[in-house]
């Protein structure tokens, strides 16, 4: 073979298993190996053992894919070829967290950023950055999964890969739907599909459509559930994505057993089955193989239950998917442990429950590890063995309590996180800003005057305010209102409502500082002076109120059937205001972004969350600023606890009667 025929024969295996053809990749793949041409090109030698490994991934047979990926690595090391060495490092992370070894994949993928670091490879920095956000998310550390999908999201946006764009905003909606923040899961989903839509991308049209079905799946809204993985099927059909054939099809069969239609549900798993057969994707096979045994358990069969749960542990056992074997091991016990059942065997029961909590222990696999003491509290009850079932349970309740306490500091951390998203954004394109094009995009990310220091080649902003007023909003019953709204509907209405927010605070003087999901920040007499700015803040907010209350969206109809307005509650917000010294100022060298920091912001904060809808709340010094001016009503609302401040009195501002 002459190089050109070796390239073209590269570029055909490579595209093989794009389409996941993986069966005849695999055999073509070893066709390309018996050439004495390629074995005389290290370098191309080292690229079809490459995608041999990849082609073993999708088939779910990890140790192949690691004895290839192996081979490849060698010989990039033997040749000094940085990029091949990086690219083969990620794959074989890519491995690790397909076997649920998520420490093993996040030192591969943390190895691959090194060197793709070290060699400037933009597009090897982004893959490996959303590689690490995604383990993050399978270890159910959000913030960190928020974290490095952004700076993946960051490195796309400058390289202009739209593609790459869409594939993180997608993955960080998965995040938002893992915290049940279902509006911020649909907003970056409704993203993701806009960008797949425009680059006619449609793959990953069919991806968002199927995780925009998983939100409304896990909002238990089953028709509209059904509706997107549907269309999801519909286009992976159309383009013989198998893959993702499978897995829509596995996904309608879980709306199905969630909606007690156990034929229909075991209809689709077995069709999922079929495919997952067909590409050999071990792992898709033993998915199918449980959720068929979940439904004849559903059904009280078993005989049957039993035999689908072992033969889906004997798949995860064979490609070591730690996972995997413990779920399996978990569903078994439990069905030894049911004493309705003829395979009633506590012993038994408790073995496999115990092998399961180990596996579950060593994975971090929280919720696995609950669910065993619960079946093991009551295994203990049916033997008569009370002492050791109270132990059980009081593990339950335990660990109940140690995840609610992870989820409730994972809701904290959100903050912090969509603060750190949208700071990025703002730095991006403050950096990709040139010549005459810098001073625009500076005037819509920054205030006027703040993007004008920068233009003038002023290097650190930061400024100390001795008084200034903070305003915060939040759109009441939002989670509502997402949970009917159709994805762009959604966006469009959120969009029309900071608009119009947007026009209130600038025709008082205010500024907006940024939108944190369904909420607003506003500041006056921060970026430009503002005389009586505790006033002004104060009318603002009422007309906030009044504006709100009167507002109606007109949704254009090429956005869709706009049935579900009938349903809509009217539109309310609750606002928070305090006055005190806040710090303001640009931080980054090479990217900025316009942050408020103090204590009067945080205090603002607290009177939003502590707030009711269509009511104002402000603290006694934002009431005692304003308390001479007739236009306002104070309602002493009496003391009230505030997190991290203690007691504090606060008030309710309502109009005054002039």
């Amino acid at each position: 073979m002459t190089p050109d025929e070796i390239q073209q024969a590269i570029e055909k295996l490579d595209n093989l298993w794009r389409t996941s053809q993986n069966q005849e990749a695999k055999v073509f793949a070893y066709e390309l190996l018996e050439q004495q041409a390629i074995q005389e090109d290290a370098k191309s030698l080292a690229n079809v053992y490459n995608i041999l490994g990849i082609v073993y991934i999708n088939l779910s047979d990890y140790p192949k894919a690691l004895e290839y990926h192996s081979k490849a690595l060698l010989i990039f090391e033997e040749i000094g070829n940085k990029n091949g060495i990086a690219n083969v490092i990620g794959n074989i992370g890519t491995t690790y967290s397909n076997l649920s070894d998520y420490p093993k994949a996040l030192e591969y993928y943390s190895k691959a950023l090194l060197i793709n670091e070290e060699i400037g490879s933009k597009v090897g920095i982004a893959n490996n950055l959303g590689n690490i956000g995604l383990v993050y998310l399978y270890l159910s550390d959000y913030p960190k999964a928020l974290e490095y999908l952004s700076k993946s999201l960051l490195v796309n946006e400058e390289l202009g890969d739209k593609k790459g764009i869409a594939g993180n905003l997608g993955n960080i909606g998965n995040v938002y739907t893992s915290l049940s923040d279902y509006p911020k899961a649909l907003e970056y989903h409704s993203k993701a599909l806009f960008i797949a839509e425009e680059i006619g991308n449609k793959v990953g049209i069919a991806t968002n459509l199927g995780n925009i079905g998983l939100v409304y799946h896990s909002l238990s809204d089953y028709p509209k559930a059904l509706e997107y993985y549907l269309k999801a099927l519909l286009i992976n059909e159309e383009i013989g994505k198998k893959v993702g054939i499978a897995t829509n099809l596995g996904n309608i069969g879980l709306v199905y057993h969630s909606l007690s239609d156990y034929p229909k549900a075991l209809e689709y798993f077995s069709k999922a089955l079929l495919i997952n057969e067909e590409i050999g994707s071990k792992k898709g096979i033993a998915i199918c193989l449980l959720n068929i045994g979940n439904v004849y358990n559903s059904l009280s069969d078993y005989p049957k239950a039993l035999e689908y749960f072992s033969k889906a542990l004997l798949i995860n056992e064979e490609i070591g998917n730690k996972n995997g074997i413990a779920v399996n091991l978990l569903h078994i016990g439990a069905v030894k442990a049911t004493k309705e059942s003829t395979y009633y065997d506590a012993r038994k029961a408790e073995e496999y429950l115990q092998k399961s909590l180990q596996l579950a222990e060593e994975i971090g696999y929280k919720e696995g590890i609950k669910e065993v003491y619960g079946i093991l509290s009551s295994l203990h009850s049916n033997e008569k063995y009370f002492e050791k079932a109270f132990v059980f349970q009081s593990k339950v309740i335990t660990l109940e309590k140690e995840i609610q306490s992870i989820e409730a500091k994972k809701q904290a951390d959100r903050f912090d996180s969509e603060r750190k998203i949208a700071e990025r954004e703002k730095q991006l394109a403050v950096e990709r800003a040139e010549s005459a094009a810098i001073k625009q995009i500076l005037h819509n990310i920054l205030p006027a005057s703040i993007a004008d220091r920068i233009i003038q080649k002023e290097t650190f902003i930061a400024d100390h305010f001795e008084t200034a007023s903070v305003l915060f909003m939040d759109l009441v019953g939002f989670t509502t209102l997402a949970s009917i709204a159709p994805p762009k509907q959604l966006v469009y209405l959120l969009d029309a409502i900071f608009q119009k927010a947007d026009e209130v605070v600038e025709t008082f003087g205010l500024e907006k500082i940024k939108t944190i999901g369904d909420g607003y920040l506003a500041v006056a007499n921060v970026t430009s002076p503002l005389k009586n700015h505790q006033k002004a803040t104060a009318l603002a907010s009422l007309q906030l109120l009044e504006t709100m209350r009167d507002f109606t969206v007109n949704i254009p109809s090429d956005l869709g059937d706009t049935e579900w307005i009938k349903d809509m509650n009217d539109i309310e917000i609750r606002i928070g205001i305090h006055t005190g010294e806040v710090v303001a100022g640009i931080i980054g060298k090479n990217k900025y972004t316009y942050d408020l920091w103090g204590d009067a912001v945080n205090v603002a904060s607290r009177m939003e969350s502590n707030s009711e809808a269509g009511r104002i709340h402000i603290s006694e010094e934002f009431a005692k600023s304003i308390e001479t001016y007739p236009e306002f009503s104070l309602i002493p609302r009496g003391e009230i606890t505030i997190k991290g401040k203690g007691s504090m009195k606060t008030f309710w501002l309502e109009k005054g009667k002039m």
